[in-house]
């Protein structure tokens, strides 16, 4: 692009000078890789046409002049290119030249040194033949080097074999081992691993020629004894072989030990490893391990630490014991030996590594110390600390516990110890979950663990239930409605409190219980503890302050009690999962079943079955159905009871076939159990509903439906009759409670439907015992309306709905004319093809038919006569005749 621009300005100049100056170029312009030849003409010419049609006119229509000179420059410099891109290509070809005459002279340099050494390779592999003419296998330097070997062995081993049998000369005969002591002094660690070795031999060999020494006889029996010793080979005088021996043993062990303490307090690792690889021999390094493990300064640090006084203040006790509380954590006094453990473990693994040559053996057994030791003693005293505060409490810190002493095995095989940063062998991997499991036993085994947490939700649910259970257990004494049972408050209810406060205290055996659970205990029990040292009963008859919401069930009790159930399934998981978890589980679920199941719902159930018996009974006061409102609470708890043992404990027993099923059908029954109680309740309530509205039917007035002629305008101002009014008033407060304790669901449905079709049938015959006249007949028609409004209020489906057109055509009876009777019965049996029929009260077909029709339809029609009969126009003309057509 800067050549046209340039050449642009090169022609303009041109154009305007006759001898104006051409394009200037470089050899960059050409050898672009966008450079086009037609565009660079074209560039070159561009200045010859006119820049703008608006410039008019020219003299000359082509003027050559400016083009030939720019050529001419274009020219000129081209050849002054050219030029130098030849001189440039002369100057690069010559350097290629003479580079490959270099490659080539270094080439035949290098082949001619490859041939030599080839040569020198072959004259040499020549000269080791061996005489079999083998070319590689027989090669003499080889075997040469294999004799050379061999000879060298034989030679240490008789220089070996003739310095032992020196050493027993000496040690047989003179009683010394000074060969052995000049070489332990030698100051070398080869020279005491020497010593060492030599020393169990010689002891070996005593052991064969010497017997005596070791108190057996000798060999063949022909020695001669002398003072007690004997020579097993001639009878001469000789030492206690043994005894030396073993005296220059123990003295090179013990100086072995103390060189070893002496190099670990100078951290020099070499001399360490030596003087434990001297001592491997004499006993497998078991002196040198237990002196580094037993003399560690962290064992000695610890043994006056770890009988300290268990940490932490009485608050923290308190939340560990208090359920629904959260976890504070690990006693500060165990995790901060874990913490410790952690570091000296970690940076001990590494001196193990450097100063013994088996490490990972040391490295065992002082793990095995650092668990057995310091880690047991001080959860012993941590548990024990908690085990007196409160069962929970020992839970909890059993579990936290085995939380943080796993976290540190965790820790310690991501470090590698002694492999570090690699992880951990094997062997050592299993050697710290076997030091856990180990340090963990004896809190599992068995029925141990499971047995204390059935203890720990059994003394809760006990407390949380425990005004409860009082309240119906006075209940039952007490005949009286329900939740109406602590309304008096004389002497022998606080005798019966009083009673039942004992026997709580003895249940639970409060008097040997620590101040902090009898605490956590009252308190979830709703009591007042009077003093905290106090040991005697804590709690007063006069403190006991029950009323009626003691007596109810309560939801959130239930979800206290699945959470502590929850918890403890938990940590069964974290601490004892395995092959006891459906054991475990199954007899957790046992423990709910029991104490929510049977000692909260169906007590509960119970008092309300009792009740209804009560409300059946009623004969002065309307019933009292203030129980069905707990039927309420009792089918979500049984619900929540439910989801927790189909979708937490029944699949945790999964791995046992038979307990789930044992799970399964003790769920099962127990909900079976339930459902029949509240079954029974329902039935009794709808007996009780049918009863009293029964009663009220039956205190209709005589003069209701027959009102005089001077009552006529009073009687026409009601909207219904008293009676009317009471059933409405009574069923309207049923429907509510229903509504309110079922909610919507078949249970509602069934209950309504049932009531409904059999109130139905009471007014179905309710209306054939009065006398209605005129005024009367209006009074009846309106308190049928009302039913009927009432009754399809409570939206029991269509088909119902259908049934209760038959109270509609019964009043139509006492409102209508004869003739006007008579053409609607008659109406009701010509178009009445289409019409859904019903069930009457008596035992006859109604029906419920279309628009137009007649519900009276199909009905037998000496059902309608008792009706018929009670019209004050019974006797007349009209009557007659229509009771005659019937």
């Amino acid at each position: 692009m800067s050549s046209v621009s340039t050449s642009s300005n090169a022609t303009e100049q041109a154009s305007r000078a006759l001898y104006g100056k051409g394009p200037v170029f470089s050899l960059d312009n050409f050898s672009s890789r966008d450079f086009i030849v037609k565009d660079f003409i074209e560039s070159l010419t561009d200045a010859a046409q006119p820049t703008r049609r608006s410039q008019g006119p020219q003299p000359n229509a082509f003027d050559s002049k400016p083009l030939i000179r720019a050529f001419e420059q274009a020219s000129r410099r081209l050849n002054e290119l050219s030029e130098e891109l030849t001189q440039k290509e002369t100057e690069l070809a010559g350097g290629v030249r003479r580079a490959e005459a270099q490659h080539a002279s270094n080439t035949d340099t290098l082949g001619r040194k490859l041939n030599q050494t080839i040569n020198s390779f072959q004259k040499l592999d020549t000269s080791l033949k061996s005489d079999r003419g083998e070319k590689w296998g027989g090669n003499v330097a080889v075997e040469t080097g294999k004799r050379l070997e061999e000879l060298d062995r034989q030679r240490r081993r008789a220089m070996d074999a003739h310095f032992l049998i020196e050493c027993w000369d000496e040690v047989s005969n003179r009683g010394e081992v000074t060969l052995l002591e000049n070489l332990r002094r030698s100051g070398t660690g080869e020279g005491k691993i020497r010593s060492a070795r030599i020393a169990k031999q010689l002891l070996r060999i005593s052991q064969r020629l010497d017997p005596a020494s070791h108190g057996s006889h000798s060999i063949n029996g022909a020695g001669k004894q002398v003072n007690g010793i004997t020579n097993g080979v001639n009878g001469a005088r000789h030492f206690n072989t043994r005894e030396i021996i073993e005296k220059f043993i123990e003295t090179l062990e013990n100086d072995m030990l103390k060189l070893f303490d002496d190099f670990y307090r100078r951290q020099n690792f070499e001399e360490m490893k030596n003087c434990a690889t001297v001592l491997q021999d004499f006993n497998g390094g078991a002196s040198v391990q237990a002196a580094f493990v037993n003399q560690h300064q962290f064992f000695i640090d610890r043994s006056n630490l770890v009988t300290d006084e268990v940490g932490g203040d009485q608050e923290t006790w308190v939340r560990l014991s208090d359920p629904d509380a959260d976890l504070p954590g690990v006693e500060p006094g165990l995790q901060s030996l874990i913490d410790e453990v952690k570091v000296v473990v970690q940076e001990e693994s590494q001196i193990i590594k450097r100063a013994f040559p088996n490490p990972e053996q040391v490295l065992g057994k002082f793990v095995q110390r650092v668990f057995q030791q310091s880690i047991q003693q001080r959860l012993e005293l941590v548990l024990d600390k908690a085990e007196s505060e409160s069962t929970l409490a020992y839970l909890r810190s059993l579990q936290a516990a085995r939380n943080s002493i796993n976290a540190l095995v965790e820790d310690l095989k991501s470090h590698g110890l002694t492999e570090h940063p690699d992880p951990v062998t094997s062997q050592t991997s299993q050697l710290l979950d076997q030091q856990l499991d180990e340090l963990f036993t004896p809190y599992f085994g068995g029925s141990a663990y499971i047995d204390k947490e059935k203890q720990n939700l059994s003394e809760l649910y006990r407390s949380l239930l425990f005004k409860f259970e009082l309240f119906h257990s006075r209940r039952q004494k007490e005949p009286k409605t329900y939740l109406a049972s602590l309304r008096s408050r004389g002497q022998e209810l606080l005798v019966s409190a009083r009673e039942a406060t004992d026997a709580y205290v003895k249940s639970l055996d409060l008097e040997k219980m620590s101040s902090t659970q009898k605490r956590i205990l009252l308190s979830v029990a709703g009591l007042k503890n009077t003093t905290a040292d106090d040991t005697s009963t804590s709690t007063k008859p006069n403190e006991i302050d029950l009323n009626e919401s003691d007596g109810r069930l309560n939801t959130e009790f239930a979800k206290r009690m699945l959470k502590w159930l929850a918890e403890g399934v938990r940590r069964g998981l974290e601490l004892s999962g395995g092959s006891e978890t459906p054991k475990d589980v199954s007899a957790l679920h046992t423990l709910l079943l029991r104490n929510m199941g049977e000692n909260y719902i169906e007590l509960s159930l119970d008092a309300a079955a009792d009740s209804a018996s009560t409300a059946e009974s009623a004969k002065r006061d309307a019933p009292d159905l203030n129980y069905l409102s707990h039927l309420k609470a009792a089918i979500s708890i049984m619900h929540l009871m439910q989801s927790c043992t189909n979708t937490l404990l029944i699949p945790l027993a999964s791995s046992s076939l038979t307990i789930r099923r044992d799970m399964e059908k003790n769920a099962r029954t127990s909900l079976l159990r339930m459902e029949d109680h509240i079954n029974i309740i329902e039935q009794r309530t709808i007996d009780a509903i049918l009863n009293w509205t029964s009663r009220l039917l039956s205190q209709q007035s005589r003069t209701d439906f027959r009102p005089k002629d001077m009552e006529s305008d009073a009687a026409l101002a009601l909207s219904s009759t008293a009676t009317c009014a009471a059933v409405l008033k009574f069923l309207s407060s049923f429907q509510d409670s229903a509504k309110s304790t079922f909610a919507s669901g078949p249970n509602l449905t069934n209950i309504l439907t049932e009531i409904g079709v059999e109130f139905r049938s009471q007014l179905l015959e309710h209306f054939k015992k009065w006398q209605v006249n005129r005024l009367g007949a209006i009074m009846l028609v309106r308190d049928i309306s009302a039913y009927v409004e009432l009754l399809r209020s409570w939206d029991l489906g269509a088909q119902f709905n259908g049934t209760l057109e038959m109270l509609v055509e019964i009043g139509s009876l006492f409102v209508l004319k004869p003739e006007a009777v008579k053409e609607r019965i008659r109406g009701g049996q010509t178009g009445g093809t289409n019409n859904a029929t019903g069930q009457t009260g008596d035992g006859g077909n109604a029906s419920a038919g279309n628009e137009g029709s007649s519900a009276l339809a199909n009905v037998n029609k000496e059902n309608l006569r008792p009706y018929l009969m009670k019209r004050e126009d019974y006797m007349e003309v009209g009557m007659q005749n229509l009771l005659y057509g019937l």
